[in-house]
């Protein structure tokens, strides 16, 4: 999951700075799970989706509030199998100390990167991104209570709306990083499902935001703006004598 590089940092959230690399001792990092590998699928796609339902199933067992994010998310909703190079979840900014205990308990490799939006971790040899900044806003209670309960290749999990899963990717775009073909493909699969009316309210003034909205008119993928369905007339009464 990307953020847009515009320069300056997201303020980091309380109890989120001090976060530290899974490590008993903190000079070196922990060497990734030679035995893990062992039993990654030679598939990337199946090994990014094995990944995502360890490390979901983990977080439902603790009980932590999360939802599932990224390509995953989107392959959850009905999307093609055409995962990425990771796995997304959404989780609070006071929730991360606490996510990133009960994943080194389960045997993973967490660490905090330079960008102070999110935390990673190693899983069967994935990139997994705790993301608890979306669309340059803290993941709140709210967002998370929008998620589906959805099977993942089997394994129930709450998984991000879609119109907040296509509002992130339309954040992110900018003058550095609009990769309108990327996106392309998911406004289209879930074009159904997405509240088109919200994303042109909370996006559609933003120049990269108005211009995807454009190349999906222009596709016939979503109507003009101000083309939407009226409500039917209400037949008129008929005047009593």
């Amino acid at each position: 999951m990307k953020q847009p590089a515009d320069g300056h940092g997201f303020d980091r959230r309380a109890g989120v700075s001090e976060l530290r690399p899974a490590t008993g001792d903190d000079s070196e990092p922990v060497p990734r799970n030679a035995a893990a590998h062992e039993d990654l699928p030679l598939d990337r796609n199946q090994a990014i989706l094995q990944a995502a339902k360890q490390v979901g199933s983990t977080l439902k067992k603790a009980e932590h509030p999360f939802a599932l994010a990224g390509s995953v998310a989107v392959y959850a909703h009905g999307g093609t199998q055409n995962l990425q190079h990771d796995v997304d979840f959404c989780i609070r900014p006071d929730d991360a100390e606490a996510v990133a205990a009960t994943l080194r308990r389960a045997g993973l490799t967490v660490y905090t990167p330079p960008e102070d939006w999110l935390l990673k971790a190693d899983c069967l040899g994935q990139q997994v991104d705790l993301i608890f900044e979306l669309a340059h806003e803290p993941v709140t209670s709210r967002l998370l209570a929008r998620a589906e309960d959805l099977p993942v290749d089997s394994v129930l999990m709450p998984v991000l709306a879609p119109t907040d899963l296509l509002r992130g990717l339309l954040a992110a775009f900018s003058e550095h990083h609009c990769d309108f073909g990327a996106v392309l493909p998911i406004a289209r699969t879930l074009r159904e499902k997405i509240d088109w009316v919200a994303l042109r309210r909370d996006c559609g003034d933003a120049p990269m935001p108005a211009a995807f909205f454009f190349v999906l008119e222009r596709l016939d993928i979503i109507p003009p703006a101000g083309d939407q369905p009226l409500p039917p007339v209400a037949p008129a009464k008929e005047d009593r004598p």
